[in-house]
C-alpha cells in the first residue's frame, strides 16, 4: 500500500482523496517506513521540510504539480501561497497550503534516525533536518501562543487534524460560513456524505482559510490577532475568530521538544534547554487544559477565555508525555477505560469523541470513529506509564482492525466496519511499526535502540 502511495519523494495519504503530501501523515508514514527503508523515511521527511516557509512553519499540504486542480479542494489556487504567503516566507518553487498541523515531526525524525544511525550520520539527515525543525517549534512558540499562556493555539480546525470533532462545535458557531456556490467538495466523490463534514461545517472551515489567506497568514501572536479580536467590533473580517488550544497539537509539541533535546545531544550540543522546555510546557498543559471533573484535558476557547465541555480523544493523547504527573496519567487511565471511551469494554479501539456525548456519532468524521493514528499514540502512553496490559491489547486491536478493514482511513468504534477511504497511509505505516518489535519507551518519551538498530 506505501510502494502503490510512493510518488518518488513523498507518499500520497490515498490515491483518490488526498492526491498530494500531508505534513502529519507524512511524519506517522516515515514512523513506519523506518523498518523497511530508512532512506526513504528520511527522504519523506526531507520533502517536507523542504517546503518549510522562512517564517518557520510546515504547511499542511505541499501540492504534487502534477495533480489536476479539481482533483482535491482546497486546491494551489485557493491558498496562493505564493502570492498571499510572500510576506510570511512561503516558498517560490512550490505551492502549499498556508496552515499547520499537529507537530509531530521532529518526533518522527529521531525515531527514523534510530532506524539506521550509520546511514543517518553518512547522509546528514539530522544535521539538516534539526535547524529546520528548531525553526518549526519557534514559530508555533513565539508567533501561535494566542493566549498568552505559553500553549500554541490552532487557528483552523485543520490545522488539529481532527477536523471535524464536536470540540469545534462551540468556537466555529462564531463564524460566518462561506456561501455553497464559492466552493466545490472533492471529499464527497470519494466517501459517503454521511461519513464527511456537513456543508455548513465544510462552509465554516473555507471562510476561516480564506480569510487567513486574506490577512496574508499573518499570526503575530498575543501582541497580534487575539489581541485585535478582543478589540475588534461586529462586522468585516476579524482577526481570532477561531483560537484554541488543543491538548494533542500541545502535547505532540511536547513529545517533539523532548525529541530534539536527544538530536541536538547526538549532534554534540547540549539538549537541557528544550528539556526544561518540554517540562516548563508540560506545566502549561496541565495548568491550563486540564479538568478534574472530566478526567482529562480539555480544549480552550482563546477568543472566549473558557474549557470547550467536550471530551474528544485529543484530550487523552497527553497521556504520552513522560513526565506527566502520575495521578493525571492513572486519571486518564481511567478515563480511556471508562463509560465515555470503553476501551476494553464496550470498544477495542479508542473512539475519537465521547461516546455519551450529544453529538456521537459512529461513522461521520472526527465525531466518533476510531482513527489508527491516535491509537497509535495512546498505545506508547500506556506502555509509557505502566500499563503493559492494557497497551498489549490495544496494538493486537489495532492490527487486527487494520487487516480486517483493509487498512481503513477511521472505523466504527463498535462494530470496526471502515469508513472513509481504504488503503489508507498512516494506517499501513504504523501497522508495520507495531508488527516490528514494540518500542522501549523511556521517562524521555523516546524510543531505546533495539536489537539490529530497529526502534
Amino acid at each position: 500500500m506505501l510502494e502503490a502511495g510512493w510518488t518518488g519523494t513523498s507518499t500520497v495519504p490515498s490515491r483518490g482523496l488526498y492526491p498530494h503530501q500531508w505534513s502529519w501523515d507524512s511524519a506517522f508514514i516515515a514512523i513506519g517506513l523506518r523498518h523497511v527503508s530508512p532512506l526513504r523515511a528520511q527522504t519523506e521527511l526531507e520533502t517536507l521540510l523542504a517546503a518549510q516557509w522562512t517564517d518557520g512553519r510546515i504547511p499542511h499540504i505541499v501540492f504534487n504539480p502534477s495533480v489536476p486542480l479539481d482533483a482535491y479542494f482546497p486546491s494551489p489556487d485557493f491558498w496562493r501561497s505564493s502570492t498571499a504567503g510572500r510576506a510570511a516566507g512561503a516558498p517560490r518553487t512550490v505551492q502549499t497550503s498556508g496552515i499547520v498541523q499537529p507537530p509531530v515531526h521532529a518526533l518522527a525524525a529521531w525515531l527514523v534516525h534510530l532506524a539506521d544511525p550509520g546511514l543517518s550520520r553518512a547522509r546528514g539527515f539530522l544535521t539538516r533536518a534539526y535547524p529546520r525543525l528548531a525553526a518549526w517549534h519557534r514559530y508555533l512558540l513565539h508567533r501561535r501562543d494566542l493566549g498568552g499562556g505559553g500553549l500554541v493555539s490552532v487557528v483552523h480546525p485543520w490545522e488539529q487534524g481532527m477536523d471535524n470533532s464536536p470540540c469545534w462545535d462551540r468556537p466555529l458557531s462564531r463564524v460566518t460560513p462561506a456561501p455553497a456556490r464559492s466552493f466545490r467538495r472533492a471529499d464527497l466523490a470519494h466517501g459517503s456524505p454521511e461519513d464527511r463534514p456537513t456543508d455548513l461545517d465544510y462552509g465554516r472551515y473555507v471562510r476561516l482559510a480564506s480569510d487567513y489567506r486574506d490577512r496574508g497568514y499573518e499570526d503575530g501572536g498575543i501582541e497580534g490577532a487575539a489581541r485585535r479580536a478582543s478589540v475588534e467590533g461586529g462586522g468585516g473580517k476579524r482577526a481570532g475568530d477561531f483560537a484554541v488550544e488543543d491538548p494533542a497539537f500541545n502535547a505532540l509539541l511536547i513529545a517533539s521538544e523532548h525529541a530534539l533535546a536527544r538530536i541536538a545531544h547526538e549532534l554534540g550540543a547540549s539538549g537541557s534547554a528544550r528539556q526544561d522546555r518540554a517540562e516548563r510546557l508540560t506545566a502549561a498543559l496541565v495548568e491550563r487544559l486540564w479538568e478534574p471533573s472530566a478526567g482529562m484535558f480539555l480544549c480552550r476557547d482563546v477568543r472566549a477565555g473558557e474549557l470547550i465541555p467536550e471530551r474528544g480523544v485529543s484530550g487523552l493523547v497527553p497521556l504520552l508525555l513522560p513526565t506527566l504527573p502520575s495521578d493525571l496519567a492513572a486519571t486518564l487511565v481511567r478515563t480511556v477505560c471508562g463509560p465515555h471511551f470503553g476501551l476494553g469494554g464496550t470498544t477495542r479501539l479508542v473512539p475519537s469523541y465521547d461516546l455519551l456525548g450529544e453529538a456521537f456519532d459512529p461513522h461521520r468524521y472526527w465525531r466518533g470513529p476510531a482513527w489508527f493514528n491516535t491509537n497509535w499514540l495512546l498505545e506508547r502512553g500506556l506502555r509509557l506509564h505502566g500499563e503493559r496490559g492494557r497497551a498489549d491489547a490495544l496494538r493486537k486491536g489495532i492490527l487486527h482492525t487494520a487487516g480486517a478493514s483493509d487498512f481503513a482511513e477511521y472505523v466504527d468504534p463498535y462494530t470496526a466496519q471502515a469508513c472513509g477511504a481504504t488503503g489508507f497511509g498512516w494506517t499501513a505505516a504504523l501497522t508495520l511499526d507495531l508488527l516490528h518489535d514494540r518500542p522501549a519507551w523511556d521517562r524521555n518519551g523516546v524510543t531505546a535502540i533495539k536489537g539490529g538498530g530497529r526502534g
